[in-house]
């Protein structure tokens, strides 16, 4: 999360993603602070945020969401020339994972451009602004409102986040229920 986020977007996910029973965290660079509060770009609502991604493990993650709007631009800002954000260095370990369902939505590409290695060759969508940037991070774009392509679900715009929220709990509750067919055949066979 940053400041200039969507808040129709970032209300829906609030909303549709516990009404699954999936606890959805925001998470942020804190700067050394206990949390953040950050304003939307249209209405300047307010959210506070108190999750570190200076601290978190990317692998305990279930998913890892990238949204639209100026989030991703401001997140992928460094002090020191040639380093990488730290929110671009909690990306790429979450793009290591294949076990972490990886969701990227509109200008969301903007906090992966600095390592454009995780989405070179495979298929992407994103804002029509953007389409030109993926091309050039070595992604081959496809015009559709939503892709899958493996652990990666992009969308082009906050206007599809319905869409994308959906897709993104359905692959969750696939991964849940393989992981718990996949202990229950362990256990059988162990008895």
């Amino acid at each position: 999360m940053e400041t200039d986020y969507v808040e129709p977007e970032l209300w829906y996910y609030l909303r549709r993603f516990a009404e699954e029973g999936v606890a959805l965290r925001l998470i942020t660079r804190l700067w050394g602070q206990r949390s953040i509060t950050f304003t939307g770009h249209e209405h300047q609502l307010p959210i506070t945020v108190d999750g570190d991604l200076e601290t978190l493990d990317a692998s305990a993650l279930d998913a890892l969401i990238i949204p639209s709007g100026m989030v991703s631009d401001r997140l992928r800002y460094s002090e020191r020339v040639g380093e990488l954000a730290p929110a671009v260095r909690f990306a790429r370990a979450a793009f290591a994972d294949p076990a972490v369902l990886k969701g990227v939505i509109c200008h969301g590409m903007w906090l992966l451009s600095p390592i454009p290695e995780v989405v070179r060759g495979r298929r992407v969508t994103c804002h029509n602004n953007l389409i030109g940037d993926v091309r050039n991070m070595g992604a081959v774009f496809a015009d559709q409102d939503v892709v899958v392509d493996g652990d990666l679900v992009t969308a082009r715009s906050a206007d599809h986040c319905h869409l994308f929220a959906r897709t993104l709990i359905d692959l969750i509750a696939a991964r849940a229920d393989r992981t718990r067919r996949s202990v229950l055949e362990r256990m059988a066979r162990a008895t």
